[in-house]
């Protein structure tokens, strides 16, 4: 048995006829930097979100700090973030020379806990950034409601997020402003490095616009010190193949498996599977376990040809990168607790269904065995 985790041959498989005729309508154009195959992606994106612009840029990380730059944030500012995340939200922030401040997640959803938000506001307090993590958005409502109170800034990390929706609402459509990642294993990935900013305010997209572009809007005329991170034409031009005819699609089947999962491993004692409120309408970018014996299970199935991985094995608290902040073990509990005990199952949309069993039944035998049913108190 192999089953890796992520197979990303696949997706192109699938389309391999459309991907590879927008291939070589791109290197035909001679058109190598922005132009039409990113203009129409921005256009179809924008639409999908339901937001009135998409600007493409070179990756998630930057399409989190241009929207930052955008705002103006910058030393001597704080923005919220979760303690229990990808390091990108993170240095999204700490780009801007702005602190980030950890906000520990709620139990249940892995997301951040509103009811933790509003003890960590302060003066210096600019934006809230919440991170629609694994596929499944935040309770916004409540997010929005204390933003509005204090005067804060909502801006959503939807790296994982490509088609999830909140009470109806697609993510990317709920703050100010949302960026995405198509990192090759998202939801809606390119083939390579990309990233989108989507937003409904004039004002972030033409300025987004400029910082993306070396400051510029016209060749030579710079009207602001910018980056270079530009969405390149044929990302752009596999992505709206992607888009058109597959992500929605390929999202069901995430959706299938993650119900498949739910029904063969909710019985479990000392398993704790994803908890789905009710407004929630996730895309299943990942799908999470808790346990206690987790390296135990991953070598267990690691044995058996099972791909997985662990997101995330070191929170950002305690990795290398922000060392010189002072943190400890033990100042984000929750974090940390998620960290020794979560494991993602594949979980992508072209997993065979009769695998989703064989990794289900392997579960099962471990949790047969008496040494491996243990609390995550104990």
């Amino acid at each position: 048995m192999n089953i890796p985790f992520l197979d990303l041959k696949a997706p192109y498989h699938e389309l391999k006829d459309e991907l590879d005729a927008v291939y070589y309508r791109v290197m035909e154009s001679g058109w190598y930097i922005l132009g039409s195959e990113v203009e129409a992606f921005e256009v179809e994106f924008a639409q999908y979100c339901r937001t009135k612009h998409c600007v493409g840029v070179g990756n998630g990380l930057d399409a989190l700090h241009l929207i930052l730059r955008a705002l103006d944030i910058g030393p001597g500012d704080e923005v919220l973030v979760p303690s229990n995340t990808f390091i990108a939200t993170w240095l999204a922030v700490s780009r801007t020379g702005a602190k980030a401040v950890p906000v520990e997640p709620d139990v249940a959803t892995f997301n951040i806990d509103a009811s933790q938000i509003k003890k960590n506001i302060t003066g210096r307090t600019r934006v809230i950034m919440p991170v629609h993590l694994y596929g499944q958005c935040c309770a916004m409502d409540e997010i929005l409601d204390l933003a509005g109170k204090h005067n804060l800034t909502v801006v959503e990390d939807a790296a994982q997020a490509h088609g999830a929706e909140y009470k109806g609402v697609k993510a990317g459509g709920i703050g100010r402003a949302a960026g995405f990642s198509f990192y090759p294993g998202k939801n809606l990935g390119a083939m390579g490095d990309a990233g989108a900013v989507v937003t409904n305010d004039d004002a972030i997209a033409r300025k987004i616009r400029l910082l993306r572009n070396f400051g510029s809007e016209k060749k030579y005329y710079n009207e602001m010190q910018g980056v270079n991170s530009r969405l390149d034409p044929l990302q752009a031009a596999f992505l709206r193949v992607k888009l058109r005819s597959a992500l929605d699609r390929w999202n069901k089947r995430r959706v299938s498996i993650a119900e498949h999962y739910a029904a063969r491993l909710s019985g479990i004692k000392n398993l704790v599977i994803p908890f789905v409120p009710a407004w929630a309408k996730p895309v299943w970018h990942l799908y999470v376990i808790r346990l206690a014996r987790r390296d135990a299970l991953q070598q267990v199935l690691s044995d058996a040809g099972v791909g997985t991985l662990i997101h995330y094995p070191v929170p950002p608290h305690l990795s290398g990168a922000f060392s010189g902040l002072g943190w400890k073990r033990g100042d984000y509990p929750v974090a940390e607790a998620l960290a020794d005990t979560v494991l993602s199952l594949p979980i992508g949309p072209h997993l065979d269904p009769a695998d989703a069993d064989r990794i289900a039944d392997i579960i099962l035998q471990f949790f047969a065995d008496s040494r491996n049913n243990i609390s995550l108190e104990a």
